[in-house]
């Protein structure tokens, strides 16, 4: 896969596993994304991927570099959703506050 097949298959994660919010972005935790099979066998390197959707304006996240234990409650907003394909639906429950 190539950069840009990457960055659309983590919209599709971030929509399967985020939380819609009212301006029609969804959030998920790094933690959440990290830790989920189907991501882990889908990204041979999550943070990369994430660091080129970032880069893109497609996703938004404090810091430069993420890591497990240390991030996992620091939220990825998707700021471009896609269209998620017919028979899946997003959660739309906002995340809690990580305050």
């Amino acid at each position: 896969m190539n950069v840009e097949e990457d960055v659309e298959r983590l919209k599709e994660e971030i929509q399967r596993l985020g939380s819609s919010q009212p301006d029609g972005s969804f959030k998920v935790t790094f933690g959440v994304l990290f830790s989920d099979d189907r991501c882990a066998n889908i990204f041979e390197a999550l943070v990369g991927t994430l660091r080129a959707a970032k880069k893109r304006k497609v996703v938004t996240y404090e810091g430069e570099l993420l890591l497990q234990g240390v991030h996992d409650n620091v939220y990825i907003t998707l700021l471009q959703p896609k269209s998620l394909p017919s028979g899946e639906a997003a959660a739309t429950t906002p995340p809690a506050d990580a305050s």
